[in-house]
């Protein structure tokens, strides 16, 4: 496995050692007040972003579209984003970082399936 899909699935899972770390760190300080940024980064993180590595693994003709890069571009920046958001609007600090993360997160869910129906076999 190499390109995209070791791309997706290399930062899946930074993504989710960071948040096992985090998790326990919650658990030793017995304070969740986070734990919404934790799950986040856990479920866009490990989860979207393995999926979207396997599906590009599995199908090639994805993986080699123009909208394939772009797509993990903006995934991993609405990722970088979303969760430090969620982190200041849950302490107050404002909710502009997790309102933008959350749009390029749609974002690259929207890029992802126009990948998906571009990359889909004939039917014969």
């Amino acid at each position: 496995m190499r390109g995209l899909s070791f791309a997706f699935l290399i930062c899946g899972t930074v993504a989710v050692l960071t948040g096992m770390a985090w998790g326990i760190q919650m658990s030793a300080s017995g304070d969740h007040s986070l734990s919404p940024a934790h799950a986040h980064l856990n479920l866009l993180g490990w989860v979207t972003f393995a999926i979207y590595g396997f599906y590009y693994h599995l199908v090639p003709r994805a993986a080699a579209s123009r909208l394939a890069w772009p797509h993990f571009g903006v995934a991993v920046v609405g990722l970088v984003i979303l969760v430090p958001g969620i982190v200041m609007a849950l302490t107050g600090a404002g909710e502009t970082l997790a309102k933008l993360g959350s749009l390029l997160t749609i974002l690259s869910a929207l890029i992802f399936i126009v990948v998906l129906i571009r990359s889909r076999e004939p039917s014969p």
